[in-house]
């Protein structure tokens, strides 16, 4: 394996929209959201260390999940936990994690990569991130993978590409916001747009450099931790300076400022897993449409249910129909899946009514 390729995972999140199985305490990450046996933070470091030394794989997670990480991925050193004291979006830590590569490598070219998304054909992804990889080994580039939109979603952001470009890699025009239901119709009509999934690469080189360029009171700020990056002095510095980051993401902070942005068109199937309904959509159906993770059930006149519990308990559901019904301890959700999205607003409600423990 390449020695100067890195990886940056991002496994931070916590997942709210899949409450009640994702909390702040145990987010989803770190859950077997699907049933293969393997949480999504497992299956994404896996799917990194085809390609990417395993000790080169830096995990980037709240502080409070550290344990969780060294349990869930036992060939992981604490060196390779990056540990965030405060909640700042996805440039301070990514600009961190960036230094502390480049103090390490400075010929380094890495990934950044959720750890919650689902990628059935891994040897496809490989193939697509060791072509950005020559690419940026080659060129200034800051790259991300882009997905064929299959359906005018509202939920993701855009990705509009030169058409008038032949080459596996594209330059990109801009970035869209999530546009409204017209406005991701006539995005896929014109063919030059992908979905931005939050992955990208680049040399560790370009990547500062466009923070420097963009962002250069947030360089400077983790700048003055350079000497005590890789270092025993590393965590004192970060937890007093990190809090006092800007709460900025990287889209914002460098790839819609920046002129030379690279999408590759990614070929293989993707899921973000962002709520209940992109579960349903990746698990298999009985005859009726529903979907079982772990439960046995006895369905009667019941359709397009997702429906989850614990191992081997027993779900009796009757006139029912496009629901999602999960059963996690002390918390039992029974939700419409067209209202899906209202989930966080409802676990709002019940930690006002019933305690903070419950999210």
């Amino acid at each position: 394996m390449n020695k100067n390729y890195y990886a940056i995972l991002m496994a931070g999140g916590v997942g709210s929209r899949f409450w009640p199985v994702s909390t702040q305490d145990f987010p989803k990450q770190f859950h077997d959201m699907l049933g293969t046996g393997d949480t999504l933070i497992q299956k994404t470091f896996g799917r990194l260390s085809k390609l990417i030394p395993k000790e080169n794989i830096l995990i980037l997670t709240n502080e409070r999940y550290n344990d969780l990480v060294l349990e869930q991925l036992p060939e992981v050193e604490q060196r390779q936990v990056v540990l965030e004291p405060a909640m700042r979006n996805t440039a301070p830590c990514i600009l961190y994690a960036s230094l502390k590569i480049q103090k390490e490598n400075p010929d380094a070219v890495m990934i950044v990569a959720p750890s919650d998304h689902w990628i059935e054909d891994e040897d496809t992804f490989s193939k697509n991130v060791q072509s950005a990889f020559d690419f940026c080994e080659e060129n200034d580039a800051l790259m991300t993978l882009g997905i064929q939109p299959t359906f005018p979603n509202t939920g993701y952001g855009y990705i509009e590409f030169d058409k008038t470009s032949e080459a596996i890699v594209k330059p990109v025009n801009q970035f869209r916001e999530k546009p409204d239901y017209e406005t991701a119709k006539e995005f896929i009509a014109q063919g030059n747009f992908l979905w931005n999934a939050g992955i990208f690469m680049w040399s560790v080189k370009s990547a500062i450099k466009a923070f420097q360029n963009n962002q250069p009171k947030l360089y400077e700020h983790f700048e003055l931790g350079i000497p005590t990056y890789n270092t025993s002095g590393e965590a004192d510095f970060i937890k007093e300076n990190y809090p006092k980051a800007e709460n900025i993401s990287v889209d914002y902070a460098i790839m819609e400022k920046s002129i030379n942005v690279y999408v590759i068109a990614a070929e293989f199937d993707w899921n973000d897993l962002g709520t209940w309904g992109s579960l349903y959509d990746k698990l298999d159906k009985n005859d009726a449409g529903n979907a079982v993770v772990n439960a046995r059930t006895l369905v009667e006149d019941a359709s397009g249910n997702l429906i989850r519990t614990k191992s081997d308990k027993i779900v009796v559901v009757d006139g029912v129909s496009d629901y999602i019904i999960v059963d996690k301890d002390d918390v039992l959700l029974i939700y419409p899946k067209t209202k899906e999205q209202d989930i966080k607003k409802t676990l709002q409600k019940v930690k006002e009514k019933f305690g903070e423990q419950y999210g």
